[in-house]
């Protein structure tokens, strides 16, 4: 429970609500970037809790319906790949977590971020930590609602679009999918700005 130990040492300065940031879906080639923020009680503890990446498909979803029933406070952000292409990624990234931060129904006193990256204009404190998903309880919890909250939507997305497989794999590119873009060009979630799709003439 080292991760509890992480967050704990926060609770312990005197702060009421620590809120762990984490996003999903950086890398893929299509669909949006989720982002997710969650406050979990002083005291709580959540059997198996990890980064969601360290996570079997099965104990993901398990622990999502756990940290929902359990978490004070949890918001969901989502940023749409035509925002990403506008914006770039990384500011997407962050304006999916501004909106979660902002989403939540009171004002947390510190937010753990994972990363290595601020969240501008936002009046709260910040701590970005870097492979924090691995080390804060509340940074896992916002990792795997992030996470199985985007993988419903890819697939979702994979019944919209069957040629591509989006529910085999998220939207990241693997031979499958580069194989499919280059037989049946882009579908309208497809990131326009990333490579090799940005190369490509469809």
């Amino acid at each position: 429970m080292d991760l509890f130990a992480f967050d704990k040492f926060f609770y312990c300065k005197g702060l009421k609500f620590v809120a762990g940031i984490d996003e999903a879906g950086r890398g893929p080639l299509a669909g949006p970037v989720v982002a997710s923020t969650v406050i979990l009680p002083k005291n709580c503890l959540i059997d198996d809790l990890n980064d969601s990446k360290k996570l079997s498909p099965k104990k993901r979803d398990l622990l999502f319906k756990i940290i929902k029933e359990k978490a004070l406070f949890y918001t969901v952000s989502i940023v749409d790949n035509y925002i990403i292409d506008k914006i770039n990624i990384l500011q997407a990234t962050l304006l999916a977590m501004k909106n979660s931060v902002l989403q939540l129904e009171i004002k947390p006193d510190i937010c753990l971020i994972d990363g290595n990256c601020k969240i501008k204009d936002l009046d709260i404190a910040q701590e970005t930590i870097v492979g924090g998903d691995g080390k804060s309880a509340a940074i896992a919890a916002a990792s795997i609602l992030a996470k199985v909250t985007r993988d419903n939507l890819m697939d979702e997305y994979a019944k919209r679009y069957p040629l591509y497989g989006f529910d085999k794999h998220k939207g990241y590119g693997t031979k499958k999918h580069i194989e499919a873009i280059n037989q049946h060009g882009v579908c309208p979630i497809h990131r326009m700005s990333f490579a090799p799709i940005c190369n490509m003439h469809n």
